[in-house]
């Protein structure tokens, strides 16, 4: 997870007259103040009227690929959205690469973290389920996640060391 969500922002006309000149900005902010970083940043272009620009970096976004015309639009969506949800946001958002079934998935599906899928199976039947504590040992809950996982019920996303994320795949 990063503290910063930025993209940095090319100058087109310069970088193809062989300068690099661009700015890094939050991609959190508010988006009208985004394009006035922009157009700030191409008003003191070192090529005369320039007007055209592309996204040739990014950080922050946790795995998810901004491409270079993504818009200023697009990433600062895609940014808030992780800055909502910084232990997953950019995974998911790699997963689905669209922000609506992202923010589905966010809002409806996600069941919580775990330090894996048998873990969120052995609580999810231990907290729908009455097991008589003589059958207790005989339950293969890695059994029963990988049926889960295999039959599409779920899907998980690992943002780290025994960190599984798990949604209903609905």
């Amino acid at each position: 997870m990063s503290e910063h969500i930025s993209i940095y922002v090319a100058d087109l006309a310069a970088y193809n007259a062989g300068h690099l000149h661009g700015v890094w900005i939050d991609a959190t902010q508010d988006l009208n103040d985004i394009q006035a970083q922009v157009d700030m940043m191409l008003a003191a272009s070192p090529v005369e009227g320039a007007v055209e620009y592309a996204i040739h970096d990014y950080e922050g976004f946790d795995g998810y690929s901004l491409g270079e015309y993504e818009g200023l639009e697009n990433a600062h969506n895609a940014a808030c959205f992780i800055e909502e949800y910084p232990e997953f946001g950019g995974a998911l958002l790699a997963h689905f690469n669209d922000i609506d079934k992202a923010r589905k998935a966010a809002e409806e599906d996600y069941c919580g973290f775990y330090a894996s899928l048998a873990d969120y199976a052995q609580n999810l039947i231990e907290e729908t389920s009455s097991i008589p504590q003589h059958l207790a040992n005989y339950i293969n809950y890695t059994a029963m996640a990988r049926d889960m996982e295999y039959s599409g019920d779920v899907f998980t996303l690992e943002t780290g060391f025994e960190q599984v994320h798990v949604f209903w795949n609905r």
